[in-house]
C-alpha cells in the first residue's frame, strides 16, 4: 500500500534522507511505482511507465549510498518526463499517432542532466497531440483529469506532469511551456510552476533552436524543488544557440521574506475577462500579502486584446511550420484542432507575420516601464479555475464588442517576451475546492529573484501544502 505522506515529500528532503541513509531510493522509487499505479487507471496522467528499469537503477544507487560513491544532486529519486521530451530508447509519442511507435536514438539536453544528476525515469507523462492545448487530451492517449476533481481538466499541454506531481506519484516533473504549458497545469492543480527565462534550460527538440517562446521548466510542489530542478537543468550547450551561458545559482531553502519587495499588480492586463471565483481568491490573496507588509500597487498595463491574438499567430505558424508535413497523410488521425491551426497557419503572410513584432515591442514598452519601477508584476494566472474536461482551449477564445478577451489563461502573452521568466505559486480555491494560482512574472533573466518573490507569497498564503482528497 502507498505511503502517501512518503508520496507528498519534497524531493529536496528525498534527496537528503537518501544521503543520510535514512531510506532507501528502492523504497521510494517502489513507493511512486505504486502511487502511479494506485492513481494512474483515474487520472490517466502517465502514457507509460518503467518499473523494472526503475527499480533496478534504484537497487544500483541504494548501493553506491552504502559504499560512499560519489552522487549527484537527484541521486535515488523518482522524475517523470513529459512525452515531447525525447529519451534515449524510450518510446516518445508527442500525443500522436504519427510518433506512435518512435523510439528515438538520442535524449533532450534536460534528460542528460537529470540522468547525470542520479535522477531515475519512472515514467513518461501525457501531453495533447504536439503540446498544441491548455487541456490535455489526445487522439493517441485520451482524456488526462484533475487530481482535484477528475470531472475537471489538470490544464496542458503539461497535465500529465501537473498531475503527477499534484497527486503524489513523483515530486519533480518536467514540463514545456510556449503559450502557458508549465503554468497552466500548475495552476489547475494547486502547485508550483514555472516558465525560466528564455534559454536558462536548453530548448534542442524543436526543429529551429532560434525558436523564441519555447521553454522547459520544472512542476513541483515546493518552491526549494523549483530551485533543485533548476540548479540540475540550467546551463549553457551548444546544441541551442539561445542558451544562456551565465548561470545564476539556486541556493536552497529559497528565502521567503517578503520585506523590500516592490510589486505590480494587475487584474486583468487591460483586456481579458476574469470570473469571479478568481477575481475573489486574488483579492482575498494580496489582502494577506498586504497585511503581512507586503508592498503591492496596482498598475494600469493597458494591453489589448490584440496581444492575444499576436501569440494565437505565432502559435499557428509554429504548428504549421513544424508540423504541416504530416497533414497530408495522417489528417484522419489527428486532432481536428491541430489541423485547423496548421492550415491557418499556412495562409499567413511572412510581412503579416513580422509586423506581430511591432505589436509584441509596444507591449514590452509598457512592461519595462513597469519593471524600472517594481520588483515584479502579479496578475492570476489563469481566467478561471479549471473547466470539465470535454472541451478545449479554443473554446475560450473571442473578443466581445468592448474589445475584452474572453480567454483562459494570462500566459501566453508572457511568452512574448521570453527573457522574463514568470512563476504560478498556489494562491487560493475556489467554492468546488478547484486550485487558483497567482502569477509572479520577473523582470529579464532574474530567474532566482522571481522564485524568492514566489517564496515569500507562499510563505504567506500556505496555500501549496494541501492535498486532493478526491484521489
Amino acid at each position: 500500500m502507498t505511503n502517501l505522506d512518503l508520496a507528498y515529500t519534497s524531493a529536496t528532503e528525498l534527496v537528503h534522507l537518501i544521503r543520510e541513509k535514512q531510506i532507501s531510493p528502492v523504497d521510494i522509487i517502489q513507493n511512486s511505482l505504486e502511487r502511479i499505479e494506485s492513481v494512474n487507471s483515474r487520472l490517466n496522467c502517465f502514457c507509460f511507465t518503467y518499473p523494472e528499469e526503475a527499480l533496478q537503477k534504484a537497487h544500483a544507487a541504494e548501493q553506491d549510498i552504502m559504499s560512499g560513491k560519489a552522487t549527484g544532486p537527484l541521486h535515488g529519486l523518482p522524475v517523470a518526463f513529459k512525452d515531447l521530451t525525447p529519451t534515449n530508447g524510450k518510446t516518445t509519442t508527442m500525443g500522436s499517432y504519427i510518433y506512435e511507435h518512435w523510439v528515438p536514438d538520442f535524449s533532450a539536453t534536460i534528460v542528460e542532466r537529470f540522468e547525470a544528476a542520479g535522477a531515475i525515469i519512472v515514467g513518461k507523462t501525457t501531453t495533447p497531440e504536439f503540446a498544441y492545448n491548455g487541456f490535455t487530451h489526445s487522439p493517441l492517449w485520451g482524456q488526462t483529469r484533475n487530481p482535484w476533481n477528475p470531472e475537471h481538466t489538470p490544464g496542458g499541454s503539461s497535465g500529465g506532469s501537473g498531475a503527477a506531481v499534484a497527486s503524489g506519484c513523483v515530486a519533480l516533473a518536467e514540463g514545456s511551456d510556449m503559450g502557458g504549458s508549465v503554468r497552466i497545469p500548475a495552476s489547475f492543480c494547486g502547485i508550483f510552476g514555472l516558465k525560466p527565462s528564455l534559454g536558462r534550460i536548453p530548448m534542442d527538440i524543436l526543429p529551429s533552436v532560434f525558436d523564441n517562446i519555447s521553454h522547459f521548466g520544472p512542476l513541483a510542489r515546493t518552491i526549494d524543488d523549483v530551485a533543485l530542478f533548476m540548479s540540475v537543468a540550467q546551463g549553457s550547450d551548444d546544441r541551442d544557440i539561445q542558451s544562456i551561458v551565465a548561470p545564476q545559482r539556486f541556493k536552497t531553502p529559497v528565502p521567503n521574506d517578503l520585506a523590500g519587495f516592490n510589486l505590480a499588480f494587475s487584474m486583468d492586463l487591460g483586456h481579458l475577462v476574469i470570473h469571479h471565483d478568481v477575481k475573489s481568491a486574488v483579492t482575498y490573496a494580496l489582502k494577506m500579502l498586504r497585511n503581512a507588509g507586503a508592498k503591492i500597487t496596482e498598475v494600469p498595463l493597458n494591453w489589448s486584446a490584440d496581444l492575444q491574438n499576436v501569440w494565437n499567430d505565432y502559435w499557428k505558424v509554429f504548428m504549421a511550420a513544424y508540423f504541416g508535413r504530416h497533414l497530408e497523410d495522417w489528417r484522419d488521425r489527428m486532432d481536428p484542432d491541430v489541423v485547423t491551426l496548421i492550415e491557418e497557419g499556412r495562409q499567413m503572410r511572412a510581412v503579416d507575420y513580422k509586423r506581430l513584432e511591432i505589436i509584441r515591442t509596444e507591449a514590452w514598452h509598457r512592461l519595462s516601464e513597469i519593471f524600472s519601477r517594481f520588483d515584479g508584476l502579479l496578475c492570476p494566472v489563469m481566467t478561471m479555475a479549471a473547466p470539465e474536461i470535454g472541451q478545449t482551449q479554443l473554446n475560450f477564445s473571442k473578443i466581445d464588442d468592448n474589445g475584452r478577451y474572453h480567454g483562459m489563461d494570462l500566459t501566453a502573452v508572457f511568452n512574448l517576451f521570453a527573457p522574463c521568466p514568470a512563476l504560478s505559486v498556489p494562491a487560493g480555491f475556489n467554492a468546488d475546492g478547484l486550485p487558483i494560482g497567482l502569477q509572479v512574472v520577473g523582470k529579464r533573466c532574474e530567474d532566482y529573484h522571481t522564485l524568492c518573490i514566489g517564496a515569500a507569497i507562499d510563505n504567506v498564503l500556505g496555500f501549496s501544502n494541501r492535498r486532493p482528497e478526491a484521489i
